[in-house]
């Protein structure tokens, strides 16, 4: 099962819309992981529409139509393990105890919030994903997304990949 992890689209803030490397992905994804700040309710439709499955949560910039439509912490069972999505952890020191903690039951949690890419595993073995933002780099040297393979209860290929710079118009 090939999985698509992003988080922290911020449409149309940080760009006008998705790059187009990103958009080029959703055809060979099984499942889609969007850890939130969607800000607008388009690219959750696009998503939606495209993605033969979406596991997705709201964030903290995400208003009142986005948290009517999803939740702030989704579970999903893929490829023999057990993932949550949910926007933000806390600060980065002690997160892997922190979430292990409030995410007794699962094998994977992907979570945004930061826009800095992570990839840690805890000491339960709760592995923790954070794909960074692929429209909005803030001081990483690069926009970002995630791609991996889940399967017979591996997580496997877990690779970032890191998107070309935006030009100032498409930049937003």
């Amino acid at each position: 099962m090939r999985l698509l992890l992003m988080s922290d689209t911020h449409l149309p803030r940080r760009a006008k819309e998705l790059p187009a490397e990103l958009l080029a992905e959703l055809p060979h994804a099984d499942a889609v992981l969007h850890a939130g700040d969607w800000v607008d309710t388009a690219t959750l439709d696009l998503l939606e529409s495209r993605s033969r499955r979406l596991v997705a949560v709201y964030g903290n910039n995400d208003g009142p139509q986005l948290r009517a439509r999803l939740p702030e912490v989704a579970y999903a069972e893929l490829g023999g393990l057990r993932f949550g999505v949910v926007h933000e952890t806390g600060p980065a020191r002690g997160r892997e105890a922190r979430c292990a903690a409030r995410f007794p039951g699962l094998d994977v949690l992907v979570f945004g919030h930061s826009h800095i890419p992570w990839d840690t595993t805890a000491d339960s073995g709760l592995r923790l994903l954070n794909p960074g933002s692929p429209t909005d780099r803030r001081r990483q040297p690069h926009c970002t997304y995630m791609t991996a393979t889940a399967e017979g209860g591996r997580l496997t290929d877990v690779e970032l990949h890191r998107l070309p710079p935006r030009s100032r118009t498409t930049a937003g």
